[in-house]
């Protein structure tokens, strides 16, 4: 690993904060709900269907930026998508209507979702697998303090201004992320002039990828593990405050601490990398995650499970997932040279939508207690170890092949 690996140089602290787009976007607007409803005249639930557009323009967004990312650089498609969510961030503070807002939320989204394929892709670009797996690891210490700062600071915001100066805010961080990316990042594709771009060409890298056994099995392993986390998100506020009587306030901390064992175990997993390959602590982590997950879902059927060892099988999961991650990501784009964009686009959308029927899964599932929650992360456990084996297994078969 090289000595730039061993730190968190300056290249790396940028697209951990670019990665920051989706989870500020995403959580920062969940305290105005209320607000936003209200003052729309919104009918139920509408609002919160803005949240769940943004999640599908996330997922068909990062289809379209990929192959472009490997035509024509890194840098082209973010000036594109940077640009358009910062627009759509000032549409969504200037909507009237739930109409207005709803679409300005889908191209948002589309904007948004550069931010999620193009990382990905930079740190492929500099690093080996074993290197880039790291990295990951180190950048998910940036990306996971979002998730725990974004609604705290759309409260503090509406404490002083109303819900569209939320959305301000967020066309003020996009704008900054533009600077940033134009005088702070240096091109790291070398372009390749005979790399043809059509819809027939990125259909059949696609269809290429999608055929390609290891590395959809490593993206499924991911996406169930980031499955299990929307299903924490969905499941928990219902189990934890309704079910086993936790004020909010009480609440907000414990999923703080709930996320601070993810990043700690990421960070833990980013160590380690110093003198193992990701293959291995990945395959430790996809035993432990189905182990405590079926094993909270039994304990709710039989009435066993106290608030305290509920906490500590969501820790135990999140944990794991801080090793799944990383490592999964970097194994799936291991074989992918030459196609890295398309490569981390698919592997994003592949996340997204198995984080998304994960989560309708959860909303569908409510039970009087936790085993709703519980059975689903036993669902994500399950599958994660299932698919993430199967793509282990394959890398160790063909760890030169490039497909």
């Amino acid at each position: 690993m090289s000595s730039s690996a061993r730190s968190l140089p300056g290249w790396l602290l940028l697209m951990g904060v670019l990665t920051m787009t989706a989870p500020i976007a995403i959580d920062m607007y969940l305290p105005a709900f209320p607000a936003m409803t209200t003052m729309l005249g919104a009918p139920g639930g509408a609002v919160e269907r803005t949240l769940a557009i943004y999640l599908v323009g996330m997922g068909l967004g990062q289809l379209i930026y990929g192959p472009f990312s490997d035509r024509y650089g890194r840098k082209p498609p973010l000036y594109v998508g940077l640009v358009l969510f910062s627009i759509a961030s000032l549409g969504c503070a200037t909507a009237t209507s739930i109409e207005s807002l709803t679409a300005w939320r889908l191209v948002q989204a589309l904007g948004g979702s550069v931010c999620m394929v193009v990382p990905r892709a930079v740190i492929r670009d500099h690093y080996s697998t074993q290197a880039a797996a790291r990295a990951m690891s180190l950048m998910m210490l940036i990306i996971g303090v979002a998730p725990m700062l974004a609604p705290i600071i759309g409260a503090q915001i509406l404490r002083v201004a109303t819900w569209q100066a939320i959305f301000a805010v967020q066309a003020v961080f996009g704008l900054g992320l533009l600077l940033a990316m134009h005088f702070a990042m240096t091109e790291s594709l070398v372009r390749n002039p005979a790399l043809r771009l059509s819809w027939r060409s990125i259909g059949g890298t696609y269809a290429s990828l999608l055929r390609h056994k290891q590395f959809m099995s490593l993206a499924m392993a991911g996406g169930f593990g980031m499955g299990g986390m929307f299903a924490y998100v969905i499941g928990s506020p219902h189990a934890i405050i309704e079910v086993y009587g936790v004020s909010p306030q009480t609440y907000s901390i414990l999923f703080a601490v709930n996320a601070l064992s993810m990043i700690i175990a990421s960070q833990v997993n980013g160590r380690l990398l110093i003198h193992r390959h990701p293959s291995t602590l990945m395959r430790r982590a996809l035993w432990l995650m189905p182990t405590v997950t079926v094993s909270s879902f039994v304990l709710a059927l039989t009435g066993l499970l106290p608030l305290w060892l509920l906490l500590a099988c969501l820790m135990g999961m999140m944990a794991c997932q801080g090793f799944v991650g990383p490592n999964s990501a970097a194994l799936a784009l291991s074989q992918q040279s030459g196609r890295l964009g398309a490569a981390s686009a698919l592997l994003g959308t592949v996340q997204f939508a198995c984080a998304t029927v994960i989560g309708l899964g959860v909303s569908v599932l409510r039970t009087d207690d936790a085993s709703g929650l519980t059975a689903m992360l036993a669902l994500c456990g399950i599958l994660a170890c299932f698919f993430g084996r199967k793509g282990l297994a394959l890398t160790i078969a063909e760890p030169a092949v490039r497909a």
